[in-house]
Formats: C-alpha cells, sequence, structure tokens
C-alpha cells in the first residue's frame, strides 16, 4: 500500500480543482452520469414553459437536457458551490443560467421555480434538511423536487471492486473518497431524508450501467475526474493502474471495454407546506 494524505473535506462533498471539473464533463459525463438527463427529465415531467432549478448542477448535464425540455419559453438555472465545474458548465451552447451558489441558501425568491432537480448531490450536502428546507420554499404550491442518488454500494459491482482496490492499494481514506456517492443508497433512507420538507414522496429504483472504453480508461476517470485527482501522487496512481488491470478484469469485454451495474435512486416530492 502506498500512503496518502487526502483532503476528507473535499470528498465529503464531492469538490474538484479545474482539471478534474474538464476530466468529468469530458469522460464521467459519458461514461455514468449523462445516461440520466433524460430519466431526470422524464420523472420531474419537464414541459414547454416551465423555471427548472438544477442544484448541484456539476458542469450541466442535467441542466442542458432541462433546457431542451422546456425550451425558448422555459427558464432553466444551474447552481453549483464549484467554480471550476461552473466554468465548464458556461461552455455549453444550452441557455441555462449558471449560478455560483450552495444548497443550504438558494440565492432565490420564494416560489419562483416549478421544478427543482438535484442530481446525486444530497450525499455530499453539509446539511441536508437545511438544503431541502430551501428546495421546498422556492418551489410553487404545485412545484416538484426530483432527486437521484446512487443505490448503496453491493449493488454496483465495479464501484465495490474499485473502493476495495483504492484501501488494499492506496489506503483507507482514498476508499473512502470513492465511497461516498454511495452513502444514501437505501430507499426508506432516502425517503426519510425527504418527508420532513416534502410531501408525497415517491422513491423508485431504475437499473443503470456504467460504461468506460477500457480499465486504464476507468481508472483515468475515477482519479483524475474526482475528488482524489489532486491527492495521488503519479507513484501511487500508477500503482492503483497497475493493480487494476489485474484486479478489475472480469468487468472487461473481449474488445476491452468495460461495463457494470450503476443503478440509483430517483425520488420526486412535493413541498409538505404548500
Amino acid at each position: 500500500m502506498v500512503a496518502m494524505s487526502t483532503d476528507n473535506s473535499h470528498a465529503a462533498t464531492g469538490q474538484v480543482g479545474p482539471t478534474a471539473a474538464r476530466v468529468y464533463q469530458d469522460f464521467f459525463v459519458p461514461s455514468l452520469f449523462g445516461a440520466w438527463a433524460e430519466p431526470v427529465a422524464d420523472a420531474a415531467g419537464l414541459r414547454p414553459g416551465q423555471r427548472v432549478l438544477d442544484v448541484g448542477c456539476g458542469t450541466g448535464v442535467h441542466a442542458r437536457a432541462a433546457a431542451r425540455r422546456v425550451g425558448p419559453t422555459g427558464r432553466v438555472v444551474g447552481l453549483d458551490p464549484n467554480e471550476a465545474m461552473l466554468a465548464v458548465a458556461a461552455g455549453s451552447t444550452e441557455p441555462v443560467q449558471w449560478r455560483r451558489g450552495t444548497a443550504e441558501e438558494l440565492p432565490f425568491p420564494d416560489a419562483s421555480f416549478d421544478h427543482v432537480i438535484s442530481g446525486f448531490v444530497l450525499m455530499f450536502l453539509t446539511d441536508r434538511q437545511r438544503a431541502l428546507a430551501e428546495m421546498a420554499r422556492v418551489l410553487t404550491p404545485d412545484g416538484r423536487l426530483t432527486v437521484t442518488t446512487w443505490t448503496s454500494l453491493p449493488t454496483s459491482p465495479g464501484y465495490a471492486a474499485m473502493v476495495d482496490l483504492l484501501a488494499d492499494t492506496v489506503g483507507p481514506q482514498a476508499a473512502a473518497a470513492l465511497r461516498a456517492p454511495f452513502s444514501l443508497g437505501q430507499s426508506t433512507q432516502l425517503h426519510d431524508l425527504l418527508s420532513p420538507a416534502f410531501g408525497d414522496v415517491t422513491v423508485r429504483r431504475i437499473d443503470g450501467t456504467a460504461q468506460f472504453p477500457s480499465i486504464d480508461a476507468w481508472v483515468h476517470t475515477d482519479i483524475r475526474g474526482w475528488t482524489l485527482a489532486d491527492t495521488l501522487t503519479e507513484p501511487q496512481y500508477q500503482t492503483l493502474l497497475t493493480a487494476a488491470r489485474d484486479h478489475l478484469a472480469r468487468f472487461t469485454h473481449d474488445n476491452g471495454t468495460v461495463s457494470f451495474p450503476a443503478p440509483a435512486l430517483i425520488a420526486t416530492a412535493t413541498p409538505a407546506h404548500k
């Protein structure tokens, strides 16, 4: 095992730097996150002319899909605390307004959106209940929240194996950073989290698939496009990559591509106080 020092605050909040944000857009979005943009828009029931807020928009994959749904008569705002993510998002051609801000203090008036969407963000919020109360506040009386989280780590065998490999080759802090996205993986857990601020909460599991061009591309994406990007040294990265080619080979196909199940939970809800 190669010793390392990881910034746990970055792992807990999912924050990345400029290089990682670019890798995230170029590799993570097509391999994993992009496939969820349309299902989220479907679950939200987005229609032309509606106003949509994407909380924790990252590089904007969900916000861009929302913009296509609401059309020129609608309005989409993408909000994120990460300047690097927003800088990448700003390069898109869809008419999205990009704003810097936190979920816990949404910089918008009451009842200013018909829909709030938030894709794979809740697990990283510093005060989840405050953030959800803010999301309820900015929704109209008949508004709707749609959020996603990954299911628990064992249901995504590729990532379970990657977490174990990180623990063995780099250390427990690195493993914890990759385990963090799966921390709200139970349906009842997500339902109970939403219930204080929202009513009519529905949670359902949808199957998904993670797909990477190769083992090397998978490791590059998970490390260079995530919170570990600035904490692993090059020798640590090479040690992990060498080990991954052997220990993760069971997820490859004859042509060298990688795929494995990556299911998610999609929850919809309405503001409880309206």
